[in-house]
């Protein structure tokens, strides 16, 4: 194991501070503010990574579209080692022949990407990556088991509508009906609810006229009694309990980057692009108060000699401090006040993600080597200097592909050339804990999008959760279509191995979101004669206890959110869509975007 290096960081160049849009600070000199209320944004520069164009919005929470939504032709093929041995010996880990013990037949197709998703250190910018094939490796001089699956995926690029995009104001918020935008009320979307099913507590349509190819959504973000998202050129917040419109921030180009979290006192740091040209680059940073939706300190990313691409950067946040990331390099502020904290971290090795969360961990690439042979590494960073408390490294051409979880440590890493998935478990000093033993099973963690592209979060999975000793995981449907089941395995955090399988009711798919206390929280896909449903699984597996159980009458609406976000939060329930799009004006306007369920 590579021990941390110990010099200090080189004092970073501090930039002079600017002063941010909208209230309480004053704007910039010769720049508008972006504060509390504004009037929706006009039309502009899109987002940079949208599906294929005329592609309309697919219906259900995880109905990916392409190819990542079936099982890839490898999980269907044993690979080569299937020779048995055991856990721990190390045969030659990085000469050739010394892949040892175990394969795992069937494996399955890695976590899509998209707005969430994807690796980072491809050898092709602008490459879509999808990772896994069945096989075996060895990592850092531990034995790794291989998940598997396939690769395909295409992006291009937007016209913008405008040639110009200046923020603009009006006298109050709109406070809406719950529909979005104001329009006529919604039907009563509770007159088919039964007894013992959750309310629908509100529904938002889209209100933002968009471009061609629509835009993605960031968020939610939950803070007090606000739920608040971003898209586009305009942020909003709404009332959790009711949909109406609390506040709207109107910018001048469009939104690029954002965190999964904000901080626990309610304030967020998106990217914003510093023009509306499709060469506009993803520079500039705007903190905003999500609990009144006023704008704080602004800042924006300088570039690193040529080889710094801003066109697609990573925001993550980690306690106090607030990161934006890209390929091999990273600036570090102060969430309370902007101030840079540090722009690259000790060593040659150098950031390309890095995950929020309790722990700042970071995907980086090291310079050297040729093409085919590109040496990465993880390591955990001091959130206020960058100095690395441990570093793990990774075999030649491996990648850390997702923080399943920082606190405990669980990576999902990807070797894209060979189609290759693992998952490991580290301890709090970055030594191997184990690594999760899959067997014959197939499991396809949800990352956020079908399109594994640069600029994805490195966390915000669903499908996957942990606690201090264990780790849960939901396999693959039994079938497709209404009448396929699946199951959670529950994997020991210090040996790797299955615990216990909690099985889903008959043709019901139940998929981990995260921990509610000490039990695994679930959501259950709604189906044609079912809704959806929120439950929790204790720590020693058995039946679910559901929590929501929302109405059959509204599954179909339930069902319909293009590559669903799912929160529950104050014991209610959201649903949202991570990207709008339409095929034309009309259908654009009537996207159903966010529905809340409560008791």
């Amino acid at each position: 194991m590579t021990q941390p290096p110990s010099q200090p960081p080189p004092p970073g160049q501090q930039p002079g501070q600017q002063p941010g849009y909208g209230y309480p600070q004053g704007p910039p000199q010769g720049e508008p503010g972006y504060g509390y209320p504004q009037t929706p944004p006009v039309p502009g520069q899109p987002p940079g990574q949208p599906p294929q164009a005329g592609q309309p919005p697919q219906p259900g929470p995880y109905n990916q579209p392409g190819p990542y939504n079936q099982p890839g032709p490898y999980g269907q093929q044993p690979g080569p080692y299937n020779q048995p041995g055991p856990y721990g010996q190390q045969p030659n880990p990085y000469g050739g022949g010394g892949f040892p013990p175990q394969q795992f037949p069937g494996a399955p197709t890695p976590p899509p990407g998209g707005n969430g998703g994807g690796s980072f250190f491809t050898r092709k910018p602008g490459a879509l990556i999808a990772a896994a094939v069945a096989g075996l490796l060895v990592i850092g001089g531990g034995t790794w088991f291989v998940l598997s699956g396939d690769d395909d995926g295409g992006s291009k690029k937007n016209v913008s509508k405008d040639k110009d995009a200046k923020p603009s104001g009006s006298d109050e918020p709109d406070t809406g009906d719950g529909t979005g935008g104001g329009r006529e009320a919604q039907d009563d979307l509770n007159a088919g609810r039964k007894d013992g099913e959750s309310k629908i507590l509100w529904l938002q349509k889209n209100d933002v006229d968009l471009p061609k190819n629509g835009a993605d959504v960031y968020g939610p973000w939950f803070a007090g009694d606000v739920v608040a998202k971003a898209m586009y050129k305009k942020v909003v917040g709404y009332g959790a309990a009711d949909g109406k419109e609390k506040w709207s921030l109107t910018l001048p180009a469009e939104v690029c980057a954002a965190p999964s979290t904000s901080t626990a006192d309610g304030k967020v740091v998106i990217g914003i692009k510093d023009g509306v040209s499709e060469k506009a680059n993803c520079t500039v940073l705007q903190q905003i108060d999500l609990k009144t939706g006023k704008g704080g300190w602004k800042q924006e990313v300088k570039q690193a000699g040529n080889w710094d691409f801003l066109s697609d950067i990573t925001l993550a946040i980690n306690g106090g401090t607030v990161t934006a990331a890209r390929t091999g390099h990273v600036n570090a502020y102060r969430m309370s006040d902007g101030k840079e904290l540090f722009d690259e971290v000790p060593g040659e090795c150098q950031p390309g993600a890095i995950a929020s969360g309790e722990r700042m961990i970071a995907a980086e690439s090291c310079p050297g080597g040729d093409v085919d042979k590109q040496q990465n590494q993880v390591q955990e960073l001091d959130p206020a200097t960058g100095k690395p408390k441990w570093t793990y490294k990774l075999k030649t051409n491996w990648e850390l592909d997702k923080v399943y979880s920082s606190n405990p440590i669980v990576l999902s890493l990807t070797e894209p050339d060979k189609k290759s998935w693992a998952i490991v478990a580290l301890n709090d000093n970055g030594t191997v804990r184990s690594q999760i033993d899959g067997g014959n099973d197939k499991f396809q963690p949800n990352c956020g999008g079908s399109f594994i592209v640069f600029g994805a979060n490195l966390d915000g999975c669903t499908g996957v959760a942990a606690d201090a000793s264990t780790f849960y995981m939901a396999t693959q449907p039994s079938e497709t279509g209404s009448s396929g089941t699946n199951e959670v395995i529950a994997f020991d955090l210090s040996t790797g191995k299955s615990k216990w399988r909690a099985k889903a009711p008959a043709e019901r798919v139940m998929t981990p979101l995260g921990m509610e206390g000490a039990n695994v929280l679930l959501y259950f896909e709604p189906a044609y004669d079912k809704g959806g449903a929120v439950a929790t699984l204790a720590p020693t597996g058995g039946a679910p206890k559901v929590l929501l159980q929302n109405p059959q009458s509204t599954s179909q609406i339930e069902s319909s959110f293009y590559d669903s976000e799912l929160d529950y939060v104050g014991g209610r329930f959201y649903v949202t869509s991570s990207r709008v799009s339409a095929s034309d004006d009309k259908a654009e306007m009537e996207t159903k975007t966010m529905m809340a369920f409560g008791k």
